[in-house]
């Protein structure tokens, strides 16, 4: 049977998502846990992959389970193997051919940025206290909407097919002393979100103009970009599935 796994996690003690011969990812912690409960080698398979010290509210992992479980009590018995910093927030079962990958009709991020030193988010969010013009930043995110080449905001020598992206909200907001990004798209380039949100602080410092943005993204070319900013301030935060692939309790 293939389950769905709704997952969050805390990044700071990993090396991203995907299994790494010398680092600790969050993929292997959860691998290493199911096989156990299992009895048998679980293989799972995320719906992308964050990076070192990235946090994640929601994400899904697909896999695949030869024994039969009561998921109430799989999903307890699992969240009591894992640390404390992951924890398991759902599971369903799936038709079996779903794929938490390639069936995300869109993902969403948040950028969080704390205006002021706050020791209770340390870790969790990036401190800069970098003057910046919010509106104008939104006048140049508007930019990054509708299907574009984005290669300018992508690591380099990354094994994708294409740099094309639908994007379909990108937004900053001020809240409760802190600037937050949000952008949500069908995929995103490695490195991508952390290098947008670097180039529109840029803009908002008054360092690039909305016309020198816009003339980024054309030249395709990272170099011209602004640097990444902290992981540790980004976040994943939501995966978009169609209801089709989920199969139905007999009681909904």
């Amino acid at each position: 049977m293939r389950y769905f796994f709704e997952i969050a996690y805390n990044g700071r003690n990993y090396a991203g998502w995907q299994s790494q011969a010398n680092a600790t990812s969050v993929q292997a912690v959860v691998e290493n846990a199911l096989s156990h409960l299992a009895k048998e080698t679980v293989k799972i398979y995320g719906s992308g992959r964050t990076d070192t010290g990235v946090h994640c509210e929601q994400q899904f992992f697909h896999c695949d389970l030869e024994k039969t479980f009561e998921i109430e009590t799989l999903l307890f018995k699992l969240n009591s193997f894992l640390p404390r910093d992951i924890v398991i927030k759902g599971i369903r079962p799936v038709k079996p051919e779903a794929s938490a990958r390639f069936d995300a009709l869109e993902r969403s991020y948040q950028y969080r940025i704390t205006k002021e030193k706050n020791p209770f988010l340390e870790g969790l969010a990036w401190h800069s206290f970098k003057a910046v013009d919010v509106p104008t930043m939104n006048k140049a995110a508007a930019l990054l909407v509708g299907e574009h080449d984005f290669e300018c905001f992508s690591k380099v020598h990354t094994d994708v097919n294409h740099f094309l992206c639908t994007i379909k909200k990108a937004h900053w907001q001020e809240k409760d002393g802190m600037m937050l990004f949000d952008i949500t798209a069908n995929r995103f380039l490695r490195g991508m979100v952390r290098s947008v949100v670097g180039t529109l602080l840029d803009v908002g410092s008054g360092k690039t103009t909305i016309k020198d943005f816009q003339s980024i993204i054309d030249s395709r070319d990272r170099k011209k970009a602004g640097a990444n900013v902290p992981p540790h301030g980004l976040y994943l935060t939501r995966i978009k599935y169609p209801a089709a692939i989920f199969i139905k309790d007999d009681s909904e």
